[in-house]
C-alpha cells in the first residue's frame, strides 16, 4: 500500500475503503436546503436549472450512505428522451445504451467511495442503473433512488416509479420542468401540482440561475437562454 496525495492506494487501483471523505459542504443557501431535506425526507423532488449541484448532491450523499453501509443499494434511473439522438441509434444492450447518460452520477458514486468497491457493487448489483422500459413489476428497500432528467416521465412513468418504494428507502427526483423534451405535459410538473394541492409530506426544494455553482459561464448562458425563450413567447 502506497499513498497518493495522502490516500492509502493500492497498486491495483483501489482507493482504501476506509478513507476518509470530506463532509458535503452547501455552498449557497439552496443547497443548505437541499441537504437539510436529504437528511429528514424519505423522498423529495429538487428543481432548477443546470449547474446548480441537483444531481452531484445526490450521487454524493448516496455513497456517502452506501459507503457507511446505511443503505444497502443505489438505484439510479432516468426517462428514456434524450434531448438528442435516441437510444435506439446505439449499439448494446439496454443497459449498455443507458448508461453513458449514467456517466456524471456514475463518476461521483466511483469517487466517493473507490473505484474497487464500486466495482464490487456493481457486479453484485448493490448499484444498479435501470431504465425505465424495466421497471415494471420491481420494488426496492434499503436503497437511495435517484430518478434525474424527471421532467421528462410522463405522469403514467412517474406513477410506476413513485410506487417502486418499498420500506426503508431514499428517493430523489430532480429536474428542470423548463428543459421538458415531451409533447406532452411533463410527468414531474403534474407530480409537484400534486403535492402542493394535496400537501404531501414530500419538501421540493427549487434552486434559480442565482443558485448555479458550476461556472460563471455556464449561469451566463442559463441565464441567456431563459431570455431567449421568454423573449420568444
Amino acid at each position: 500500500m502506497v499513498e497518493l496525495h495522502g490516500v492509502p492506494f493500492d497498486r491495483h487501483g483501489k482507493f482504501d475503503h476506509e478513507r476518509a471523505h470530506p463532509p458535503i459542504k452547501p455552498l449557497n443557501a439552496a443547497q443548505a436546503d437541499y441537504l437539510a431535506a436529504l437528511h429528514s425526507a424519505s423522498q423529495l423532488v429538487v428543481m432548477g436549472p443546470a449547474g446548480t449541484g441537483k444531481t452531484w448532491m445526490a450521487a454524493a450523499y448516496a455513497a456517502d450512505l452506501f459507503r457507511q453501509r446505511r443503505i444497502a443499494r443505489i438505484v439510479l434511473t432516468r426517462p428514456n428522451v434524450p434531448a438528442g439522438r435516441s437510444l435506439g441509434f446505439f449499439p448494446g444492450t439496454l443497459e449498455e445504451k443507458f448508461a453513458p447518460w449514467a456517466v456524471p452520477v456514475v463518476d461521483t458514486i466511483r469517487e466517493r467511495i473507490g473505484r474497487g468497491a464500486f466495482d464490487v457493487a456493481v457486479k453484485n448489483g448493490d448499484i444498479e442503473m435501470v431504465p425505465f422500459e424495466v421497471m415494471r413489476g420491481r420494488s426496492w428497500s434499503d436503497a437511495f433512488i435517484l430518478l434525474d432528467e424527471a421532467q421528462n416521465a410522463t405522469l403514467l412513468e412517474m406513477k410506476t416509479f413513485l410506487t417502486r418504494l418499498g420500506e426503508d428507502c431514499k428517493a430523489v427526483i430532480n429536474g428542470d420542468v423548463s428543459q421538458c423534451d415531451l409533447k406532452e405535459t411533463s410527468g414531474l410538473a403534474q407530480v409537484i401540482a400534486m403535492i402542493r394541492e394535496k400537501e404531501l409530506p414530500v419538501p421540493i426544494v427549487e434552486f434559480s440561475a442565482d443558485d448555479i455553482v458550476r461556472s460563471g459561464i455556464c449561469a451566463m448562458w442559463v441565464r441567456a437562454f431563459a431570455e431567449a425563450e421568454v423573449a420568444a413567447g
